[in-house]
């Protein structure tokens, strides 16, 4: 019979019927000629022979910088949903993933702000810095059996000895990567399966044999390691051609590969993965995108893993790649968020397989456009899920998408060998577009197949998903109505005043550049005991253009007038500085070149009105009695064209014309990367 989306309004017609009138494709689902590529078990001790192995489907939580710990930690109703509702904690709940893939924070910018490093300096080390620990338990509370990835985005400046380079020291820097996953262990009881090398830049052949060795070494033969994070060509051809190489690479992994891999990469035998996919906005669009890679990427390019950047966006959303997380919750202050589609696009694959099935080698493209796989666990289920994501409604936000067309079709699948007795199979539906037609992981009825010799019919249009399984377990998990969006508060202070801080960030400021920590003045007991420091003295190993200054980023990028007041106290004699800043225009990979109102005061008696983090442009400067390890107020008002700054509660400068921008965040930062504190922020503003 024909499968149709009787509850979603499309009607139901005889198999035979659909075969004579309207001609289409037929698809052969087979194992009889052996399986393909396995989504491999990560439990330790578990391996399978025969067919080379993938794992799973998952999400990257990196490059967001501590922007995502400050946002999502305080939205109480998505961690209600998330912890607390025993609904929850049952699996096929929603996205249900496999993987977590997160960055080993190195004190830089990685596209939406820095993520401090569990080693700020050699002798530093504390495993309770950033979000990531949190995130990681979080999921192993959902999931015992989640994937859990580590990959540096930037390293910390010591381990480059001057330079702006992770491999001057190949032992040193294995070291630095080997402490992380040993304390991600001993503090947190997590194992790290997977370790990558360097994202998304050059990788050194000897640095991952000794990175290998040094794992060994303490015991975590078990890590296996992924390379290069980057594109397919370099990597696969110099593993080919050095066999040290190629015994310790255990995964093959590039970025954005548009769902192709490469020869090379394929002759390897190696697990190949996309390693980090999709980045794109969370509209109907990026489910679109969504669901045709995570077909497509096998169908293609024999991948077995598509990792989404980004997990949640929970960002502010101005800055790049706002709302490029699977779903979106970026108001810690409302409460507000939203399940948005991809995640119930995830839901198609995610709820129906499990590391450990297999593809079927019977899989492809439909002759009218769009693709699909079939999996199976060996014991005799099977899922199949098919999509026909139009050229429009599935571009990504990269690589380029070469034009097709798919158009509406009738597709007749024919289960064949040990799946050819199944006598039903559950029915999942997607359709994406218009309001009046949109269903987002829609249970339909089951279709039975008893009296068809395991063959059925499908009637497919544009921008749809469907998933056929002999599973039983999927489902649409509910949650509360989300609190109303609102915006960031028009007042808002903070004083710092946290004796043991879960986070070592506070909430709300997204650092750009630096890396601000809740900090325990010793020195002063009194009303400066508990202040917010900048901790860096030292660049970091980039991956983005860090700014030579650093700051941290708070507020609605939407504010216009507004003012600002702050305790600050510069620690570096002579050269040190400090600013706080308004209508600050620019934020993650692009702050190099932020533009606003910036008021500096700096260890050698000077100040600075400037129009740009860099200080090229100069609206204001002069003489001040400032000195190092001394507390001074700042209070910058801007109003219309018009700034204004005092100097403890002293007018210092007035009526500067600014023109440009109208709006942006507030900020707070130093002059370099020096040590300094913040104390007693305070901001009034209106849109």
């Amino acid at each position: 019979m024909t499968a149709a989306a009787g509850s979603a309004g499309r009607a139901a017609v005889p198999l035979l019927l659909c075969a004579l009138l309207a001609p289409g494709g037929a698809y052969v689902l087979d194992d009889s000629d052996g399986l393909g590529r396995e989504v491999r078990r990560h439990r330790r001790g578990q391996r399978r022979r025969g067919c080379r192995s993938a794992g799973g489907w998952g999400l990257c939580a990196a490059g967001l910088g501590r922007v995502l710990s400050r946002l999502t930690r305080t939205t109480e109703a998505v961690r209600f949903e998330l912890n607390e509702d025993p609904e929850v904690q049952r699996p096929n709940f929603g996205a249900s993933l496999h993987i977590l893939k997160v960055e080993i924070g190195g004190d830089g910018q990685t596209t939406d702000g820095t993520e401090p490093s569990h080693m700020h300096y050699a002798l530093d080390e504390n495993y309770f810095r950033g979000y990531e620990w949190w995130l990681m338990k979080e999921a192993k509370k959902r999931n015992p059996n989640i994937t859990l990835i580590g990959l540096p985005w930037s390293f910390p400046g010591w381990l480059g000895k001057g330079f702006d380079w992770p491999y001057v020291n190949l032992q040193l820097t294995a070291y630095y990567v080997v402490t992380w996953i040993v304390g991600a262990k001993r503090y947190h009881d997590l194992d790290i399966d997977y370790i990558g090398i360097w994202n998304e830049r050059s990788y050194n052949a000897n640095y991952i044999k000794t990175l290998r060795k040094m794992l060994n070494s303490q015991g975590l033969q078990q890590v296996k390691i992924i390379a290069s994070d980057n594109l397919w060509e370099s990597i696969s051809a110099a593993m080919l051609l050095d066999a040290e190489l190629f015994k310790v690479v255990d995964v093959i992994g590039a970025h954005y590969p548009g769902t192709h891999s490469v020869k090379d990469a394929r002759l390897t035998g190696k697990k190949l993965w996309s390693s980090e996919d999709f980045s794109t906005l969370n509209s109907d669009t990026g489910a679109g995108c969504w669901g045709r890679i995570l077909n497509q990427n096998y169908v293609n390019g024999y991948m077995t893993s598509t990792i989404a950047w980004n997990l949640v966006a929970s960002y502010y959303e101005q800055l790049p790649y706002g709302r490029c997380g699977l779903m979106t919750a970026q108001e810690p202050w409302s409460g507000h968020y939203v399940v948005e589609s991809p995640v119930w696009v995830s839901a198609h694959t995610t709820q129906f397989t499990q590391p450990g099935w297999y593809y079927l080698k019977t899989v492809g493209h439909l002759e009218k456009g769009g693709s699909y796989v079939a999996l199976t666990d060996g014991l005799g289920n099977l899922t199949i899920i098919i999509e026909t994501m139009s050229h429009k409604h599935s571009k990504c936000i990269r690589p380029f998408l070469p034009y097709f067309n798919v158009s509406q079709q009738f597709a007749t699948f024919v289960l064949k060998g040990s799946f050819s007795e199944i006598p039903e199979l559950q029915v999942w539906y997607t359709k994406l577009g218009k309001t009046s037609e949109r269903f987002l992981f829609k249970q339909l009825d089951s279709l039975w197949l008893l009296d068809s010799n395991g063959s059925f019919t499908l009637k497919l249009q544009e921008d749809e998903l469907f998933t056929l399984t002999t599973l039983t377990t999927g489902r649409k998990g509910s949650y509360l109505l989300p609190p109303k969006s609102q915006h960031f508060p028009s007042t808002y202070k903070d004083d710092f005043n946290v004796d043991y801080p879960f986070f070592s960030e506070a909430p709300n400021f997204a650092d750009q550049t630096g890396v601000f920590e809740y900090f325990t003045n010793m020195e002063d007991p009194g009303e400066h005991h508990f202040t917010l420091r900048q901790v860096l003295n030292q660049r970091p190993i980039t991956w983005a253009a860090d700014a030579s200054n650093t700051i941290s980023i708070i507020g609605d990028y939407n504010w216009t007038n507004l003012t600002i007041k702050c305790d600050v106290y510069i620690e570096t004699p002579d050269t040190g500085g400090v600013f706080i800043a308004g209508r600050v225009n620019k934020g993650g990979i692009l702050i190099r070149s932020a533009r606003g109102i910036f008021f500096w005061i700096f260890a050698n008696g000077s100040y600075r009105v400037t129009g740009d983090l860099a200080g090229w442009i100069i609206y204001a400067l002069g003489r001040v009695e400032v000195i190092a390890k001394k507390w001074y107020t700042l209070t910058l008002t801007i109003k219309g064209r018009f700034a204004s700054g005092m100097l403890n509660d002293k007018s210092l400068w007035t009526d500067i014309p600014v023109n440009f921008p109208k709006n942006g965040w507030a900020a707070i930062g130093t002059h370099s990367f020096e040590f300094a504190q913040f104390d007693n922020f305070h901001v009034e503003a209106t849109r």
